[in-house]
């Protein structure tokens, strides 16, 4: 009997130390905000007023990275990199045009990796790119998809979101009074209330989780995605958060006609691709409304945010949970005459990112190194002590929250889906083409990045530097979605030419 007896006390010790582990494991709270430049209230990257108390506090709570920046200006390529942690140049996915599972179905993801290492991976909301076929249910325990409803005005083609029945159009469409782009591209403040918005829907999932805890049917750690919408056009908003900016107080961004002259052609390229939007918006006054609206846009997000942050506050888990936030990319609404995303510049990769961690680094640090969202993973992997994703692109933060003006020397890129490759460092950005042109700017004396030092002699050194974090062998653009039939039902694709199936559940 004695031997058994040993036996069943070396079985109960691993238990009681297994359940141990599990619940002194940090939780996480997986924080993703759209389209969000550097118009944050810890950023300043807005010249005027702008309401982000919730950020700031947030900010307030850890770590803020200021010289944070996105792996692609775009969504789907920036998602991707940012949950794999690895660049485009790794994966191959440049643009809206992929799908990540068939082209890498053996792809390492962030809530994969949590969930195989003993954690309850559950998320709602815009994580992976929002459209059909980019968020493998095989990644989650639970995941509830958005959009909730399909009310006509969010639709931007009927293939997007093949979960809910299209509606037409609303007679009212455009409530800008003006037609850009593509339909997606209108604001205004829809006749519904603040709790109908999607994005509240969103936050409200991620408080009933939080609220819940006690009654899950899991004592595992928890991996909570939650990922806001806003301010991604349409800029839709309750109508508080709109009067929070009267119209004759905004302050538009500066607009100087000579500013693309010293940049290589496709650097001008890349800022007139929507130039026509902007040059519209001026000729009909509108510039000043929809800067409004996307300031009204990022206050809504902001008050998501903080009903969030509120209710993780009062749950059990508030002692324990390490918060990350992050915006995919920024935005252009003028500077070089650009009105969008996808350029290279401060404007398209400066984003919001802070982690706060109840155990690691101090309250209210800002470090001012540069980092990469690609970052992100690897510093989960060691705040969490998960095993460790081998060929990462990114390296781990934990120093940084340790030591946040420790020098670091590996600067941020930024990857445009034609091969441009932006080099951000501490104090310089520069800029590289595939014609083999550059741009460089110095941040101390050129913030908004107005004059192009690359073919001044004296840099030659700092270009040089520049070149040698270019990527050797990037990997070529993966297949395209036309080579694909994606069943949504049940979630798997078709290959084309092969006819080979690959599963998302």
């Amino acid at each position: 009997m004695r031997p058994l007896l040993v036996l069943f006390l070396l079985v109960a010790g691993h238990f009681v130390t297994e359940t141990l582990s599990a619940k002194s494991r940090p939780n996480v709270l997986f924080l993703a905000i759209d389209d969000l430049n550097d118009w944050v209230g810890f950023l300043g990257g807005y010249s005027g007023k702008v309401y982000t108390p919730n950020l700031d506090r947030l900010a307030a709570s850890g770590t803020a990275f200021t010289n944070a920046h996105c792996p692609a200006p775009v969504c789907c390529p920036s998602r991707t990199s940012v949950l794999s942690g690895l660049y485009p140049t790794s994966t191959g996915i440049y643009n809206n045009q992929h799908w990540w599972k068939p082209n890498l179905p053996n792809l390492r993801t962030i809530p994969i990796h949590f969930r195989d290492n003993g954690y309850h991976a559950v998320g709602t909301g815009k994580i992976f790119h929002h459209t059909a076929g980019n968020n493998p249910p095989i990644q989650w325990d639970h995941f509830k998809r958005a959009p909730f409803n399909d009310n006509g005005w969010l639709r931007h083609g009927d293939r997007a979101y093949p979960w809910t029945p299209a509606k037409p159009r609303p007679r009212e469409f455009p409530y800008s009074g003006i037609k850009l782009y593509s339909g997606e591209a209108d604001w205004g403040v829809l006749p519904q209330t603040e709790s109908q918005y999607d994005d509240s829907l969103v936050a409200d999932y991620a408080i009933n989780y939080l609220e819940n805890l006690d009654q899950r049917a899991t004592d595992k750690p928890f991996f909570l995605a939650c990922g806001i919408f806003h301010p991604h056009l349409p800029w839709y908003t309750p109508r508080k958060y709109l009067d929070l900016y009267p119209r004759d107080k905004i302050e538009v961004p500066e607009n100087l006609p000579q500013d693309l002259k010293d940049i290589p052609s496709p650097g001008r390229k890349l800022a007139e691709k929507k130039s026509g939007d902007l040059r519209r918006l001026r000729e009909t006054g509108r510039w000043p409304t929809a800067v409004q609206h996307y300031l009204a846009s990022i206050s809504f997000a902001d008050a998501l945010v903080g009903r969030v942050l509120d209710s993780l506050r009062k749950s059990t888990a508030s002692g324990n949970t390490i918060i990350v936030l992050w915006s995919d990319h920024g935005w252009h609404l003028g500077e070089k005459g650009h009105w969008h995303k996808r350029t290279l510049w401060e404007e398209a990769t400066r984003v919001p990112l802070i982690i706060s961690s109840p155990k690691v680094g101090d309250l209210n640090q800002r470090c001012a190194q540069p980092v990469s969202l690609v970052d992100i993973f690897p510093t989960l992997i060691e705040l969490c002590n998960l095993s460790p994703v081998s060929n990462l692109d990114g390296i781990s933060l934990v120093p940084w929250l340790i030591d946040p003006v420790k020098k670091r020397d590996r600067p941020a890129l930024t990857v445009e889906e034609s091969g441009h490759i932006s080099i951000r460092t501490l104090h310089h950005r520069a800029i590289h083409y595939t014609t083999g042109e550059w741009e460089l700017y110095d941040h101390r004396s050129d913030p908004k990045e107005q004059t192009n030092l690359a073919e001044n002699p004296k840099h030659k050194e700092l270009i040089k530097r520049a070149r040698r974090w270019l990527p050797q062998a990037p990997s070529p653009p993966a297949a395209t979605k036309k080579s694909f039939i994606f069943d949504h039902r049940n979630f798997r694709w078709t290959r084309k030419k092969t006819g080979e199936i690959i599963k998302g559940k």
